[in-house]
Parts: structure tokens; sequence; C-alpha cells
């Protein structure tokens, strides 16, 4: 089993980085600096305790005694390969919650519309009702004797 020391890619959990003189936890960092050339590349423990006037702690260890082995062009273009590929895939699973999302919210729309209509055709209902109760006094006040013009009629015998 391969631990973080072996994995250039690997990040050694805090609780295992060496504590500095000044009784930090260090930084992991890569060096990369052109000159040494024999260390370039190689990971190393640094003081994370660095203040404006450059005075920082000088503590420094070695996690790699020469360059880690270079990368392929191979391997790194299937690294980016897995990637991209991690990528994609949880952008379709975004897709897929917000289609999904999209589908109730469309749902409920239907409801509500379906709703609404009903409510419009009730208070419609309603509506035609309430003006025929009006209409029916209107239309049987003719009959007490009365002409359109409200003149009562005489009836003859």
């Amino acid at each position: 089993m391969s631990t973080w020391r072996d994995d250039p890619n690997a990040i050694p959990p805090w609780n295992e980085r060496p504590k500095c003189h000044c009784g930090l936890r260090t930084w992991l960092q890569v060096w990369t600096d052109p000159l040494p050339q024999s260390k370039k590349g190689c990971r190393f423990f640094k003081c994370p305790d660095i203040d404006d006037d450059f005075k920082a702690c000088t503590f420094m260890q070695w996690i790699d005694t020469r360059p880690l082995g270079r990368v392929s062009f191979k391997e790194e273009q299937e690294r980016r390969v897995r990637q991209q590929q991690i990528r994609l895939k949880g952008k379709e699973d975004e897709l897929k919650r917000r289609r999904a999302e999209l589908g109730q919210r469309e749902a409920a729309l239907k409801i509500q519309e379906e709703q609404f209509q009903a409510r419009e055709a009730q208070f419609k209902r309603e509506a035609d009702e309430q003006k025929n109760r009006y209409k029916e006094p209107a239309q049987s006040s003719t009959t007490d004797g009365r002409n359109k013009k409200g003149k009562f009629l005489r009836f003859t015998q």
C-alpha cells in the first residue's frame, strides 16, 4: 500500500506534518527554483510563519531526496481525460437534478392552473346566478298590471 510519501500527488494529513521550531505545523511545498537543479521538483516541509520583514523561521525538511519521476505525456493526457470525465459526470448529475426540479415545478404549475380555471368557472357561475336573481323580479313586475312605462293598464269586462 502506497503512502503520501510515495505518491507525488498526495497531501499528507495535517497531524503527520512535522512541527517547526516555532511550534507550528509545516506546509508542504515543491522546490521550483532552477538551482540546485538536483532538487527541482522535490517536496519539502516549510514553516508557515512568514512575516513582511522576511524574518521567517528557517525550518525546512526535505521529503524527497531526489526529484520524483516525471509523468509521461500519455499519463498526463490520461489524467486530464479522467478529470474531464469526472467534471462531465458532475455536470450530467446536476443537469438531471435540475430537470427533475423543472418537472416538479411544471407539475405544480399545471395543478395551480387547473385550480385557477376551476375558481374562475365558479366565479362566472356565481356571477350568472346573481344576474339571474336580479332579472327575475324585474320581469315579474310587469305582470302586476302595469305596462312597460309604469302606467296601469285598464281592464275591461
